[in-house]
Parts: C-alpha cells; sequence; structure tokens
C-alpha cells in the first residue's frame, strides 16, 4: 500500500469466513499457519537405494578384479560402465517423472536394480556380470532421478537429502564390516545392493502416480537459472570425477601400499562411513547459518588437503587419518550441493541434471583413478586431483553466491522484485508448502516514497457499500 505523504494508510482486515483458510494466503496477509515438519521416509529409502552402488564402489571394484579374470583398469571400466548408466537414466528421465508418475518409475528402477545386480552377483561370467551391472546401474538411477525429483519439491529439500546421506552412509557402513567376514566373491557386495532394491519395494506404494493434466505455461517453461544451472552441472562433472577417482582406488591403497589387509580396510572405510554420519548431522543442524558458499567453498579444498593425504598413505595411521576426514566431509558439501540444486528450480529439474552430471564424474572416476595411478602412482595422483579441486571450487563458490539470494526452500519468492506471494503461487503453481513463513530474513519489507499530493483517507465503506480490505 503506497503512502504519498509517506504517512500510513489504515487498512482493515478481513477475517477469512472459511476456517479452512488456504495455506497460501495465509502466508500472504499475515495469518500464522504451523505445518510439522516430517521426514518423507519413502523418499529416503529409494534415495538410499539408488545411492548405495556408488558407496561401495571400492569394494564392488576391488572383488572384481580379485575374483574374476580381469586386471585393475579392467575392474575400474566395469565401475566406470555401471555409473555411466545410472547417469544415462538420469538424462533420461529428469523430465518424465510428473508424467509418467513416481511410483512406476521407482518400482521399474528398484526391479532393474534387483535383476541386474541379483543377476551379477550370482554369475561368474564376466560378459554377465558386466551386462548385468550395466541394467542394474540404469535401475539405481533411475530409483536416484525419482528421488532427486521428489526431494526438490519438499518444503525442506535440505533436510530430506542430510536422511538420505545419513541412511545410505549407515548402510554402507554396516555391509563394509560384515563383507570382509562373509568370504571372498565378487557377488557380496552387488547382492547386497539387490536385497536393499528388493527391500525398499513396499515403500513405494506411498509415492505419487502418475496425474495427467492439459499441458500448461509452467510445464512447457524452460528451465530457469540457465546458466547457474549449467555452470553448477559443469564443475559437478569435474568434482565427482575427482572424489570417485579416489574413492575407486582406495581399496587398492589401503592393500597396496598401506600393506593392510582387507578387514582392516573394510573397518577403516566402516569408521570413515561413521564419520560421514556425523558430519551429516552437523550438516542438518547448521542449515543456512552459513549459506550455501562457505560449505561449498571451503569444504572442497578441505577434500582436496585430504584426498593428498590419503592417497599419500603408507600406514595405517595416515590411511585412516585422510579416508576418515574425507568421508566426513564430503557428504556434508554434497548435501549443501544437492540443495543449492533443488533451489533453482521447484520441479527438480535442475536437481536431476546436476545429479545426472555429477554421475558423469562419478562413471568416469574408477577409471581415471586406475589409469592415474598405473601410470604415475598413488602420490601423483592425489596431488592432481587435489589441484583440480582447488580450481573447481571457484565457480561452484560463484554459483552459491549467485544464489544465496534464494532461500534453501523451493519455489520461495526471491529478494529483489516479483509479485506478492499468493499471486506468484497461482501464476506458477507452486506448491502450497513453499512459501517461506513468516519472519523469513529472505523477503524484507521495502517502503516506497512517492512525490505527489497526499490522498484523503478513504472511509471504511465506498459509495457501493463494499468493504474496503
Amino acid at each position: 500500500m503506497l503512502d504519498t505523504n509517506c504517512s500510513r494508510v489504515p487498512v482493515r482486515r478481513r477475517s477469512s469466513p472459511n476456517p479452512t483458510f488456504p495455506p497460501l494466503l495465509s502466508h500472504a496477509l499475515g495469518t500464522p499457519v504451523f505445518a510439522p515438519r516430517t521426514t518423507p521416509w519413502p523418499l529416503v529409502a529409494l534415495f538410499t537405494a539408488g545411492y548405495l552402488a556408488p558407496y561401495l564402489l571400492p569394494t564392488t571394484v576391488g572383488r572384481l578384479d580379485s575374483d574374476l579374470p580381469l586386471s585393475a583398469t579392467q575392474a575400474g571400466a566395469v565401475g566406470s560402465a555401471l555409473l555411466l548408466s545410472s547417469a544415462t537414466a538420469g538424462f533420461v528421465l529428469a523430465s518424465r517423472v510428473e508424467r509418467v508418475g513416481a511410483r512406476t518409475l521407482a518400482r521399474l528402477g528398484l526391479a532393474l536394480a534387483l535383476l541386474g545386480y541379483g543377476g551379477a552377483a550370482l554369475t561368474t561370467a564376466v560378459p554377465a556380470v558386466v551386462a548385468g551391472a550395466i541394467v542394474g546401474g540404469f535401475g539405481s538411477g533411475t530409483a536416484t532421478t525419482v528421488a532427486a525429483t521428489l526431494i526438490a519439491g519438499q518444503k525442506d529439500p535440505h533436510r530430506a537429502s542430510t536422511a538420505g546421506l545419513l541412511t545410505v552412509s549407515a548402510l554402507a557402513g554396516a555391509v563394509y564390516l560384515t563383507v570382509p567376514h562373509l568370504g571372498p566373491g565378487h557377488g557380496l557386495p552387488l547382492a547386497a545392493i539387490a536385497l536393499t532394491a528388493l527391500a525398499v519395494w513396499p515403500l513405494t506404494g506411498r509415492l505419487p502416480a502418475a496425474t495427467p493434466v492439459a499441458p500448461t505455461r509452467q510445464h512447457k517453461a524452460r528451465l530457469p537459472h540457465a546458466r547457474s544451472g549449467l555452470l553448477l552441472a559443469a564443475a559437478m562433472v569435474c568434482w565427482s570425477l575427482a572424489q570417485n577417482s579416489l574413492w575407486g582406488v582406495s581399496g587398492r591403497i589401503g592393500l597396496e601400499q598401506a600393506h593392510l589387509g582387507e578387514a582392516t580396510v573394510g573397518v577403516v572405510f566402516a569408521l570413515g562411513l561413521g564419520a560421514g554420519l556425523t558430519g551429516v548431522l552437523a550438516a542438518g543442524a547448521l542449515g543456512a547459518r552459513l549459506g550455501r558458499a562457505v560449505p561449498i567453498g571451503g569444504g572442497t579444498v578441505l577434500i582436496a588437503v585430504c584426498i593428498a593425504l590419503s592417497a599419500s598413505a603408507t600406514d595405517l595411521g595416515s590411511f585412516a587419518a585422510g579416508e576418515i576426514a574425507w568421508n566426513t566431509l564430503y557428504p556434508v558439501v554434497l548435501s549443501y550441493l544437492i540443495g543449492l540444486a533443488a533451489s533453482l528450480d521447484p520441479r527438480g529439474r535442475w536437481a536431476v541434471l546436476v545429479g545426472s552430471a555429477s554421475s558423469l564424474g562419478t562413471a568416469a572416476g574408477p577409471l581415471t583413478g586406475s589409469v592415474l595411478s598405473a601410470q604415475a602412482g598413488f602420490p601423483a595422483m592425489g596431488a592432481v586431483l587435489g589441484a583440480g579441486l582447488l580450481v573447481i571450487a571457484l565457480p561452484m563458490t560463484a554459483v552459491a553466491l549467485h544464489t544465496g539470494g534464494r532461500p534453501l526452500l523451493p519455489g520461495a519468492i526471491r529478494r529483489r522484485g516479483g509479485h506478492p506471494a499468493a499471486l506468484v503461487a497461482a501464476a506458477t503453481g507452486t506448491p502450497t508448502g513453499a512459501i517461506p513463513e513468516i519472519g523469513a530474513p529472505e523477503q524484507p519489507v521495502v517502503e516506497i516514497h512517492v512525490e505527489a499530493a497526499a490522498v484523503p483517507a478513504q472511509r471504511a465503506y465506498d459509495k457501493a457499500g463494499s468493504e474496503v480490505f
């Protein structure tokens, strides 16, 4: 409401006759609305099923190398093929989740993961193992795509992604502690991924089904914030490549360079993933207090140091220190990157596309790490990866700073410009839980001064007798 004399015009608000006042208008008019924050456990479980394969990559690649007639480079190539298939699923299905239906796609992905990984675990024929890994990887990517799309539409995507990282870290840590005591064989880690997909299947009944609607302007709209999204996607390819180049050969570093046994290496990995749980809990408690630029940029610099330390380890102490510190920081930075991608588009398209770009880097990681370590040794590989991360930290921090005005909640209104909350929601189809709560710092109130003659205060009722509100 403008006041031409910099004085305030009294405005009478009419209370809503409807006890179920729409939440969007309640936010717009200042009516307090209290919505309990609940964790979407079906999405968390689906997230876990999709992310478990990359988390178990070191033991998967190591056992392919030791139990099948494959060299270290060939085993790394199989791991890369698995992750490349997962990334392909993300790119293919990024814009189809709403149309096909989250429940249908989630069940398809879990079925492919069960058949692919389960089949690869039951055979020793190399072509069948490779084919099963590729099919299972596509299933993992499908599950991850559905989870990322739905998490981006949550009121608090950072909370949901943090819960997902907690569960997948805990499950992977349990597998690392258990598998070495179950005997040799390449099939054990693959069977663990397949059984996880089977266990998550019953929870898909709580996911939304397909809701075909007539095309709207929102569905035809191009991706918002294209430059920021593309820069973040390109940076994520290199960031994930560096992370998984180390992760793909970490088992070999412990066995060959640090001269440790498989059980000891498994304990170190489990401790690292346990430390990752602590890091994710800290990230969840910290939330947006420091923004995203500091955790993403500063965390990436620290990760570069950890990679160099781990790759040069020659004993248990240095190997454990590098791996545990790296595993503590990696999921923290990843959770903020997921939240950053989700904030760029409330429909979740950038979250899926950036995640798929990350999967491309993750897919190239095992092969890149194997080639670099074979050609130059583990310490030189760590130095190259660390230097690359220092360079990549700059554009990711720039995107985080550029989008710092957008809150962690998807669909929330930017600080500058825009229409009132209710009008934006009505025009764009923003979810009802996406409008920031009262007192949120992302929506400051600006008082506008206009040089003009004062307008006399209006009466409560005009000539027609309608109430002014």
